[in-house]
């Protein structure tokens, strides 16, 4: 990480507002903001860890900072969620992802159906769900907390799927060490519709990420268990 575009801080806690924390930096109790929908506290603890910050260009933000990465000894675990679908979105005509096929005509964002893909893949009627994982453990499970808004979606793509679109459900780990990603039991109603989708035919993947030069990139393949 270049000294001059980071800087590193002790991460405290995250505040009543999802999007705002407390990081210790230079002995200083610092605002800062967290660039995630989601709580970080729902899967992974962060008190006392070694965090990368990078600054806000907004002259009009509340905070001077943003929270980026996390150190893990000699390497750095991407912090900020929505990262993943870039990054999937950017590599997508890559070698890696030869399984999807054609791939000329690829629309980000693109709503189809009422659903709202995180890709569409017109050359084949593909839809791409990207769902990302902050995990700590090498073998861990998905999703760790009850999201009404992830089972919603998953009925949805099973309609999808009756229409005789393609799905392919995409698992990333902002983590590299991670290398097994189970299907969460105990929420039984993700669990039943995530089977149900599998037996229609929705296809699954998964990957972990890795910062090389302050870029996230594809790393590997993880098993996904269910």
């Amino acid at each position: 990480m270049s000294e001059l575009k980071y800087v590193q801080g002790i991460f405290k806690e995250e505040l009543k507002n999802r999007f705002l924390c407390l990081v210790e930096i230079n002995g200083k109790d610092t605002l800062c903001y967290i660039p995630s929908s989601c709580r970080l506290s729902n899967f992974i603890d962060l008190a006392g860890r070694q965090v990368i910050l990078i600054p806000v260009a907004s002259a009009n933000s509340r905070t001077d900072y943003s929270v980026y990465a996390l150190r893990m000894g000699k390497q750095f675990v991407l912090l900020n969620m929505s990262q993943a679908n870039r990054v999937i979105e950017d590599n997508i005509g890559s070698r890696r992802f030869a399984f999807l096929g054609r791939r000329k005509n690829v629309r980000k964002e693109h709503t189809i159906e009422n659903y709202k893909c995180d890709i569409y893949i017109e050359d084949t009627r593909t839809v791409v769900e990207i769902k990302s994982i902050l995990s700590f453990e090498k073998e861990t499970y998905f999703p760790t907390v009850y999201s009404q808004r992830a089972i919603d979606q998953l009925a949805k793509i099973c309609n999808l799927l009756d229409k005789g679109y393609r799905v392919c459900y995409i698992f990333v780990s902002l983590n590299s060490r991670v290398r097994k990603v189970s299907i969460n039991d105990r929420i039984t109603g993700y669990r039943d519709l995530f089977q149900l989708c599998i037996d229609k035919g929705m296809e699954l993947r998964g990957f972990t990420l890795r910062i090389h030069n302050d870029v996230p990139f594809v790393y590997s393949n993880i098993n996904i268990v269910f």
